[in-house]
């Protein structure tokens, strides 16, 4: 059974990556052993619109996740299958748990505090102002440091590039790191935080650099990987990622119907992991060992009867039992 081939039920197939270049259709090697990937449906069509950004809440053992143009915050857990939400009346880029209680969030231009239990949302502070930006990412970094990027209106050519990268230091001083993106996403950091990565979707680049922990300060940008020649046989553009505890990087392609494994030091396609959804969009590690990979799924910009009928498994998140496992997120 193929991972392409969409399912009904919760429980999809044994799926295996890709091997890149091995021509073997369903599975991979590893050091010399095969690698089986259980994937399963954990959260059947969970968004309307387009699922990003989950988290995976160590304390409550729980999954936050987005549903970002239907302005939801989601929180599931996996042993009561309770998918409950909270709507506000904006563009949810992203959800953080705060150490000292209650959730961050992205919201429009905003980057905002939300109360779970009153929904109650505090902004703590706007970029951009006077223009049609938003937020469309956050991640945090060792130190819990808030890190978010933007994207304009027209987030592709021919249009100018209009987004910035920001951060959120620990005393809420912002900061303006980076400019000229066209559509923010994906973060990531090596262990020894001396590396971060951005994705630059529009521009199908990943984006490296110099990366200073204790400052927050990043310098030296320079393109990791061109995913226009590392890949060219993958549709889509890169959209969110993650790191493995071995430093590779695996990357989701929205419209592309993939999660692609790199190495960022090479620029090397490593494997492919294919879901029967094509709008690929975030992941994360979770479960109770962090060796559960969490991935959303848009469903958006066709019809509804194209889904009922081709990929009714569309804005579902999916579960990955992979062979890695990497801590949980870092809190604001």
């Amino acid at each position: 059974m193929s991972l392409l081939q969409s399912q009904a039920t919760e429980r999809l197939a044994t799926g295996h990556l890709q091997q890149q270049g091995s021509g073997l259709n369903l599975q991979s090697f590893r050091e010399g052993r095969m690698l089986s990937l259980m994937v399963e449906v954990a959260i059947r069509v969970g968004t309307k619109h387009l699922g990003k950004c989950p988290y995976w809440e160590d304390d409550t053992q729980t999954l936050l996740y987005i549903d970002l143009t239907d302005h939801e915050v989601h929180r599931w857990n996996p042993d009561t299958k309770e998918d409950t939400k909270v709507t506000l009346d904006d563009n949810v880029s992203f959800v953080i748990p705060r150490r000292q209680g209650g959730l961050i969030v992205g919201l429009g231009r905003t980057i905002s505090q939300l109360d779970w239990d009153s929904q109650t949302v505090t902004k703590i502070v706007e970029v951009d102002q006077g223009t049609n930006n938003r937020f469309n990412s956050g991640k945090c970094d060792a130190k819990g440091r808030l890190w978010a990027g933007t994207m304009g209106s027209e987030p592709r050519p021919p249009a100018s590039p209009q987004g910035s990268l920001y951060s959120l230091d620990l005393d809420r001083t912002v900061r303006k790191q980076a400019t000229n993106f066209y559509l923010c996403n994906g973060m990531a950091w090596t262990d020894d935080n001396r590396t971060m990565f951005l994705v630059d979707s529009s521009a199908r680049k990943l984006y490296a650099f110099d990366f200073d922990l204790e400052g927050g300060n990043i310098s030296n940008q320079r393109v990791a990987i061109d995913m226009a020649t590392a890949v060219p046989d993958i549709g889509g553009v890169p959209d969110d990622m993650n790191i493995d505890t071995e430093g590779k990087l695996w990357v989701a392609f929205y419209n592309g119907g993939v999660i692609g494994r790199f190495d960022p030091v090479t620029g090397t396609h490593l494997q492919t992991l294919k879901f029967p959804v094509t709008q690929v969009t975030s992941m994360c590690w979770g479960g109770r060992n962090h060796d559960e990979l969490y991935v959303t799924s848009g469903r958006q910009r066709q019809p509804e009867e194209y889904f009922l009928r081709e990929e009714p498994l569309a804005g579902s998140v999916f579960r990955v039992k992979s062979w890695v496992e990497r801590s949980p997120g870092t809190r604001v």
